[in-house]
């Protein structure tokens, strides 16, 4: 299929670009570069610098390229900042996807395969988390992602667009070959700052609350390996082939792990021990959130490669080891607002 990857110049995006190419299809990619990283998309791809608001360009480059299905992974993700400048997230989250979606349709477009989020889910009042759960979000970034859903539920009914919507948890890890990995400015995620912090690129890692009510006291996630949860986009092509099709499904290895566990992950692989500093909780972390996806097993025959930590540490240790610079020190690109058009 000729796909269209939103965010493809993106950490997720750009390991779901090679991916499908590894399955066949042609990918080409439509990223702003605002967060994304031009290297980061495999040589020979189509690459439209483009924002995902601009409905006219967008739609041009659909065209030209003959999209069959588009998939859409370009969205601000910093759950905090979403907290302290909402405006940001909901003109690009919400309002620049709602754009997207109008000028898909408008190509002619019906296939569309958007990333969501487990933060749609909130607090969850039992684990593992299963996709009929309610959705409750606790800040804006998982509150746009909700909104997403339901307007892709309403183009389903109205317009026959078919759609998936993928609630992940932790992406992690980097290509096994090692030649794409993680790369984020600011950095949050933890496998890779306790990379930093063991290679000495930062004084120590900070581990936010160690008196949580699991087995070792630090919060429990679920990481699942970005390859992983890219072949989990790629495996729900063909059930989009009726118009209207809705489907949701969640995405994780369904085995939780500590923030712990993770650090010493880190240490194994790197062979450098870890300067930790513990710090109190930080507001709004629950203790632990597991995904149940046995969804996706049954319905996608999707598995995982890598189902534990250690393996999906190494394989960012690969990346970072080579790549200590990431994609290289370049200025940041401007931040513009989506241009909003009719």
């Amino acid at each position: 299929m000729n796909v269209l990857v939103v965010g493809g110049a993106g950490y997720i995006g750009s390991h779901c670009v090679r991916q499908l190419l590894a399955a066949g299809h042609r990918p080409a990619v439509l990223d702003n570069l605002v967060y994304g990283h031009r290297a980061a998309v495999a040589p020979g791809v189509a690459f439209h610098e483009v924002n995902l608001g601009d409905e006219a360009a967008v739609e041009r480059v659909l065209r030209a390229e003959r999209i069959e299905l588009v998939m859409h992974f370009a969205a601000y993700c910093y759950v905090g900042e979403s907290v302290t400048d909402p405006l940001k997230y909901y003109f690009n989250n919400s309002v620049g996807t709602l754009q997207l979606l109008r000028a898909t349709l408008n190509a002619g477009v019906k296939q569309f395969v958007f990333s969501s989020t487990c933060a749609t889910y909130g607090a969850p009042a039992a684990l593992p988390i299963t996709e009929t759960m309610p959705q409750a979000p606790i800040n804006p970034y998982g509150q746009t992602k909700l909104d997403v859903e339901n307007a892709l539920k309403a183009l389903a009914a109205a317009h026959g667009l078919s759609f998936a919507a993928f609630r992940y948890f932790n992406a992690a890890g980097a290509a096994e070959d090692g030649a794409i990995g993680e790369d984020h400015t600011p950095e949050t995620h933890l496998i890779p700052l306790a990379i930093d912090a063991a290679t000495g690129r930062r004084p120590h890692l900070e581990l936010f609350g160690a008196d949580y009510p699991t087995p070792d006291g630090t919060c429990l996630r679920d990481y699942v390996h970005v390859d992983d949860l890219s072949r989990a986009h790629i495996a729900v092509f063909p059930k989009l082939a009726k118009p209207g099709t809705v489907l949701f499904y969640n995405l994780g290895t369904g085995r939780p792990t500590s923030n712990c566990e993770v650090i010493r992950a880190v240490e194994k692989a790197t062979g450098r021990k870890i300067k930790v500093i513990e710090s109190p909780r930080r507001a709004g972390d629950p203790a632990a959130l597991y995904a149940d996806s046995s969804k996706a097993q049954r319905e996608l025959g999707w598995s995982v490669k890598f189902p534990d930590i250690d393996a999906i540490v190494a394989t960012a240790w690969k990346w970072h080891s080579a790549h200590p610079d990431g994609y290289g020190k370049f200025p940041p690109a401007a931040d513009p607002q989506p241009n909003i058009r009719r």
